[in-house]
């Protein structure tokens, strides 16, 4: 099921995550199912979303650049960031930007 975050009053943060995966899985579903749940439970987490077809995008939304540094450094998704160097990724990018601005179909 494809979900559509609901997003607070502005500003607030996007982490975009672009990725390339390879072929094999070794673990990533499991890792990708820990790092949701775990992300949610940081202070600061306002939702995220996902697509992927054989190009990944994924959007994290937080409320500030501080919630951002503590997701980063967290032990485990650092754990999941090095897998993903040494497993998972053929290539990837991240992106943060501050949303200023925001439409809605009403």
């Amino acid at each position: 099921m494809t979900i559509i975050a609901d997003t607070p009053e502005l500003p607030y943060y996007a982490v975009i995550f672009t990725s390339r995966r390879i072929e094999e899985d070794a673990g990533y579903n499991a890792m990708a199912m820990r790092m949701l749940e775990l992300a949610q439970e940081q202070p600061g987490f306002l939702g995220v979303e996902s697509a992927r077809d054989g190009l990944g995008i994924t959007v994290s939304y937080w409320q500030d650049l501080a919630a951002i540094r503590a997701w980063k450094a967290n032990v485990d998704h650092q754990e999941a960031q090095r897998r993903g160097k040494q497993l998972w990724y053929s290539d990837y990018r991240v992106r943060i930007c501050r949303v200023e601005r925001e439409y809605v179909l009403s």
